[in-house]
This record gives C-alpha cells, sequence and structure tokens, in this order.
C-alpha cells in the first residue's frame, strides 16, 4: 500500500514538472511572438510588398512601420492582391512623362474615396471590378484634354486621341442599350467619339471585366449587332501592359504625345549606309468585323549614317511592294516616290513618313524596296531593303446577333503608299471570300 502511494505521488511530481514546463515553453512562445509582431524590418517588407511603401512615406508619416501598414490596410485592404501592382505602374508612367511630356502630368485628377466609389456603383446598379476601383483610388482618371493619355494616332486628315475618364464622367457613359448592356466607358477620344468599353457583367456574349472597342456589324439589319475588337481581359492587365509599352519606348513620344504604334525590333534592314526601319498600328475606327476590313497605319524610318562620306548622298526615286495576305496571295506595287514625296538623303539624315493600308484577312505582311540615285551621279541607282513587317488584327468577338444583310461591292485598292496628304484611301469593302476566321 505504501509503495503504491509513493508511486502515485512520483507521478504527481512528473506531471506537476511537465506542466510548469509547459507553461514556461508557452509563455516564451508568446513573448516571441509578440516581439515578432512588433519587429519592424517584417513590417518594412510588408509595406513595401503590398503598398509599395518608401522611407520617404516612412518619415513623412511618421510612423513606426506597423502603424503604417495598418494605417494602409484599414483604407486599403480590400486592395491588397492589386494595389502594388497598380501604384508602380502609375509611379512607373508618372516618372517617365515627367522627362518626357511634362504637360500631360497636369491633366491627372487625384484619386476618389471608397464612398465616392460605392455611390458610383449605386448609380449604375453594377458593381465595378475591385481592380478598378483600386487605380481610381490612385488616380482618378484625367481631365479631358488633348492629347490623352492613353495615346493618339494622326494621318493627314484623321487623328484620335484618347483621355482616361474620371469615375463621374464614365458613370455618365454607363451603357443600358441592348447589344451593350452593362458596359462602363473607360476612354474616350473628342474627335472620333472612340472609346473603349469595360464589360461589368458577362452578358451579350462578354465575359466580366473584359475590355474592348465596339464595332457595329455593318451588314446586319439589327443595331444591335455589335462586335468587339478585344484589348484586354481585365482593367490590371489591360493598363499595366500599357504602361510598359510606354516607359520601355514601344510607344514613341511624338511631339508631347503617346503615339500607339508598336515597332518589332527585328523590323529593321540596313543597306550600305542607309538604314530602314518600320512600327505598326491597328485602327479599330477604321476597321469592322462584318465586312472583314482591317486598316492598319505604318510608320517608316530612313536614315542616312553620320559617318557616311558626302559624296554618298542620294534622293528616293521609287518604291517597290509586296504584298502577301493570310490566305497567301501576293500582290506587287511600284510607284514614284513615297506619299508625293522624294526624299534627299545626306550624312546623319532622317526621314520619317506614315502611310495606311487595309485588308480582308487577319493578317498580312509587308516588304520590298526603294531605289535611289547618287546626287552626284545620276546614273548610279541602287536599291535600299525595306525589312519584312508584319500587322496583325487584335482578336474580336463577333456579336451572338447578327442578321446578314445583302452582299457587298468589292473595291480594294492596290498600293498602300497611294495615301497622300490631305488624301486618304476611304472604308473600302472587302473581298467576302477574305471573311477573317480568326476570332475568339
Amino acid at each position: 500500500m505504501a509503495s503504491h502511494r509513493k508511486r502515485s505521488l512520483m507521478i504527481v511530481k512528473s506531471v506537476c514538472v511537465d506542466l510548469a514546463c509547459s507553461f514556461l515553453s508557452c509563455s516564451f512562445v508568446s513573448r516571441r511572438l509578440n516581439e515578432l509582431t512588433g519587429h519592424n524590418p517584417l513590417w518594412k517588407r510588408l509595406c513595401q510588398k503590398h503598398w509599395f511603401l518608401t522611407e520617404a512615406d516612412k518619415s513623412h508619416r511618421g510612423l513606426a512601420w506597423k502603424e503604417l501598414f495598418r494605417e494602409y490596410y484599414a483604407d486599403l485592404g480590400r486592395y491588397i492582391d492589386d494595389y502594388s501592382t497598380l501604384k508602380k505602374a502609375w509611379d512607373d508612367l508618372k516618372n517617365y512623362l515627367n522627362q518626357k511630356c511634362p504637360r500631360m502630368i497636369a491633366s491627372l485628377k487625384e484619386g476618389v474615396s471608397e464612398e465616392e466609389l460605392d455611390t458610383i456603383e449605386a448609380q449604375i446598379g453594377c458593381r465595378l471590378p475591385n481592380d478598378y476601383r483600386c487605380s481610381y483610388r490612385i488616380h482618378n482618371g484625367q481631365k479631358l484634354v488633348v492629347p490623352g493619355l492613353m495615346g493618339s494616332m494622326a494621318l493627314s486628315n484623321h487623328y484620335r486621341s484618347e483621355d482616361l475618364l474620371d469615375i463621374e464622367t464614365a458613370a455618365g457613359g454607363f451603357q443600358q442599350r441592348k447589344g451593350m448592356r452593362q458596359c462602363l466607358p473607360l476612354t474616350f477620344c473628342f474627335h472620333t467619339g472612340l472609346s473603349q468599353y469595360m464589360a461589368l457583367e458577362s452578358t451579350e456574349g462578354r465575359t466580366r471585366s473584359e475590355i474592348f472597342y465596339q464595332c457595329p456589324d455593318q451588314l446586319a439589319q439589327d443595331p444591335s449587332a455589335i462586335d468587339m475588337f478585344i484589348t484586354g481581359p481585365n482593367f490590371t492587365e489591360w493598363f499595366t501592359s500599357y504602361v510598359d509599352n510606354v516607359v520601355t519606348g514601344e510607344y514613341p513620344i511624338i511631339r508631347d504625345q503617346i503615339f500607339r504604334y508598336v515597332h518589332d525590333k527585328r523590323c529593321v534592314a540596313t543597306t550600305g549606309d542607309i538604314t530602314v526601319s518600320v512600327s505598326t498600328s491597328f485602327l479599330p475606327e477604321l476597321s469592322s468585323v462584318h465586312p472583314p476590313h482591317f486598316f492598319f497605319t505604318y510608320r517608316i524610318r530612313i536614315e542616312m549614317a553620320k559617318s557616311a562620306l558626302p559624296e554618298n548622298a542620294c534622293q528616293l526615286d521609287s518604291r517597290y511592294w509586296k504584298i502577301t495576305n493570310a490566305n497567301g496571295n501576293v500582290e506587287e506595287v511600284r510607284g514614284p516616290g513615297v506619299v508625293g514625296e522624294f526624299p534627299v538623303m545626306t550624312p546623319g539624315k532622317v526621314h520619317e513618313y506614315a502611310s495606311c493600308t487595309t485588308f480582308s484577312t487577319t493578317s498580312e505582311y509587308m516588304e520590298g524596296h526603294y531605289t535611289f540615285h547618287r546626287l552626284k551621279n545620276k546614273e548610279e541607282v541602287f536599291d535600299v531593303s525595306i525589312p519584312r513587317f508584319h500587322m496583325v488584327c487584335p482578336p474580336f468577338r463577333e456579336s451572338m446577333v447578327r442578321e446578314v444583310s445583302a452582299p457587298y461591292d468589292d473595291e480594294n485598292s492596290s498600293d498602300p503608299d497611294d495615301y497622300e496628304e490631305g488624301e486618304m484611301r476611304g472604308m473600302n469593302m472587302a473581298d467576302p471570300g477574305g471573311r477573317c476566321p480568326r476570332h475568339v
């Protein structure tokens, strides 16, 4: 009996020791966790990762990193997955424009509040995508000015420049009509009336958050038959990809405007002292899916090396184009000069010009050469290569509602460089056999 009591006391002592050790261990862990939650380097990393904050921001606010994180989270916590990406894009864009065309910075509006965004949602009766709301907390679009933040395009008698609409103006243009239901305009061009829209609901064949240019079906009897050229799957990808093209110089700054020309770095050819490079741009406002009619402009830069000898000065006489469409059909075109000009090239000189072309398949490519003669000897004639450059229409989605009307005529022009100052090839109907197979 005494032995049994002794064993029981030993067990009780052992349990008490274990409990005491566990308590001490838990107390240590608790103290350690408490220390870690106030660890400034940890909160600094979180502030930099999620709120894109810097030491300068911390100094300006006069708060510890932990308090700074908590303050931002209380205000912007619902955007924790989007904020740093969009804030970086906005900062990169403003830093670049501040160097290249600072007057555009002045058109940006300060961000709106959560309450203002909630009011807009109640007004239009639709929820705004979270990333769109997040961007408008940073900047509420821009003032309605020219040039617009979202890029320009110019031909002799055609001009487009898109503003990024503020939330109030966008809400005023919210669409409820058949064919465009629950669509919110993101951009607007004064000169053409062109807008890019964002679908706020998955309806009429669209996907929520998808961004597109509307393109009325010119062959349908129903005006609600509207095709779409897709420009982005959501606001974040649409905006950040545009900013990336701007800040990397992919979209050039010309006369204090962002021009949405795309330059393929492979589209460069050098013959002797002369280099030719090409960039292209699609014009949705002059294009259509039905009928298949795709309008592109291309910008060509001809440059003579600074190191060229003065006696190598020359003048452009003519051009030759070989044009191949998606069906493999080839057309060859020859003509004098370029857009009515015969530029003279001397060492270091650059000549640039823009022209345009239309086609009825989803893509085509062009290549060719210019013929020059030396100024010192007109009998010395030589060709300068034009690199092959591709033009591909963006992905599009056809309307779910369309009734084909009567057939139409084909009036294709043959020479893209027949575009002259004060004169532009019109909207020609395309060959029905060239209907585009590429669609979403």
